[in-house]
């Protein structure tokens, strides 16, 4: 059983890594934190590919993780940001966003484009990262799953 969570007590039972974690631990995080489960070969492709990743770990077990994914120069995007439910409420998401944010704006050039996909009151931990809805700016996110057909909607869990 988890002990509560003390904001003001000084030991930090988490420690988060720069790094990306396993195919099975990597299907485990997201779906425990309620995300897609994606399939073992293409998360196989997908995590090489990690501009930079970070995992949180608490006891030594990964509880939380966190990638940007992209070319390089013009555009990267935030994906895979969960933490076991558990484990949330303790600013581990923030922590995790900190570390992203952080890379980027210490690596990627200063016009690159950066975009994520914001499920539900996420939203209000993006916009602390100065974040912001494209439909302000007279954008509209947009996606397709793959395996379904065009022209017909996909699962709106499926990002």
């Amino acid at each position: 059983m988890n002990e509560p969570y003390d904001p003001y007590d000084s030991y930090d039972p988490y420690e988060l890594s720069v790094g990306v974690p396993t195919v099975e631990v990597f299907r485990r995080l997201r779906t425990d934190a309620g995300l897609s489960d994606k399939a073992p070969e293409a998360v196989a492709l997908a995590l090489p590919n990690t501009w930079h990743g970070v995992i949180v770990h608490h006891e030594g077990e990964p509880i939380g993780m966190g990638r940007v994914i992209g070319d390089g120069g013009t555009a990267f995007q935030i994906v895979d940001v969960c933490v076991h439910p558990a484990h949330q409420g303790r600013g581990l998401g923030q922590r995790i966003m900190a570390a992203l944010t952080e890379e980027l704006e210490r690596r990627a050039p200063a016009t690159a484009y950066v975009s994520l996909i914001a499920d539900g009151p996420a939203r209000f931990l993006y916009e602390k990262y100065g974040f912001t809805d494209t439909a302000a700016h007279d954008s509209i996110g947009m996606y397709r799953v793959m395996g379904a057909s065009p022209g017909l909607s996909a699962s709106p869990a499926a990002p």
